[in-house]
């Protein structure tokens, strides 16, 4: 089995409540719900919360919700929670709770390396930056990866980088740079092994849990995808998302 887990923490520094928000007269965690959904790979999907409100909320719209110790730090931590009582799930993915529009297609890109090889225990997706903006951000996270599609590095900082280019634009007319999108998908056993490593030099430094996996020499496939997905971390994001559901979606319920 497939299984699609959620990590959903209700307190968040920069959007406190964050999986509660509303977003057209819905909780943002029902929108990535729905849209998990609609992944045609996915054998089921699973919300782990660590807030009662949260717990109520994703009963109320109809999701399978488990409950987790509010002291797990992180997502992935969260998911491995949930993922160990599940006797038969085989692949887990790890579907952020912040990302209420995430087409069903990105999330089955991930899957495929893991069903059809057998070597794979770990993937995830990356796209190429347009962007000037995106290429600077500390905030977008960027990944190079060998000639087999495998990671061999996460950084907030630009790389590769670009010795030849002038300016930021004419480094990416000359290079592909791709950003990392942190949708996980793994083999449980590969989860549970991840999860039970201590953090890393690197992953202190950078601030990204993935260099972990890597810093323990344990490969992790990169998908390129063409689809994007947004994010919400931030009141101004939140904005954002409500724009564009009333855009694509409809009228905002008052």
């Amino acid at each position: 089995m497939i299984i699609g887990i959620i990590p959903a923490r209700f307190a968040s520094t920069r959007l406190n409540g964050k999986p509660l928000m509303d977003i057209g007269g819905k909780p943002m965690l029902q929108h990535t719900y729905e849209s998990a959904l609609k992944s045609k790979l996915l054998t089921d999907v699973v919300i782990a919360v660590d807030d009662e409100r949260v717990y109520e909320a994703a009963k109320k719209f109809g999701a399978q919700v488990e409950m987790t110790p509010k002291e797990i730090e992180t997502g992935s931590d969260r998911i491995a929670y949930v993922a160990e009582k599940l006797s038969t799930a085989e692949i887990i993915v790890n579907i952020q709770g912040d990302e209420p529009f995430i087409p069903g297609k990105m999330i089955d890109e991930a899957i495929e390396p893991l069903l059809f090889d057998k070597d794979v225990s770990v993937s995830t997706l990356a796209k190429r930056i347009t962007s000037v903006e995106e290429l600077n951000s500390p905030a977008v996270p960027k990944v190079v990866f060998d000639y087999n599609n495998y990671a061999l590095y996460f950084s907030r900082s630009p790389i590769p980088f670009v010795r030849d280019g002038i300016s930021d634009k004419q480094k990416l007319r000359i290079a592909d740079i791709y950003k990392h999108i942190g949708l996980y998908v793994y083999r449980k056993e590969s989860l549970l092994t991840f999860t039970k490593l201590r953090p890393t030099d690197l992953e202190k430094y950078e601030k990204l849990e993935q260099l972990r996996m890597l810093e323990n020499s344990m490969k992790m496939k990169v998908v390129v995808t063409e689809l994007e997905s947004l994010s919400v971390d931030t009141s101004d994001e939140l904005e954002i998302a409500r724009l564009y559901y009333q855009k694509h979606f409809g009228k905002i319920k008052s």
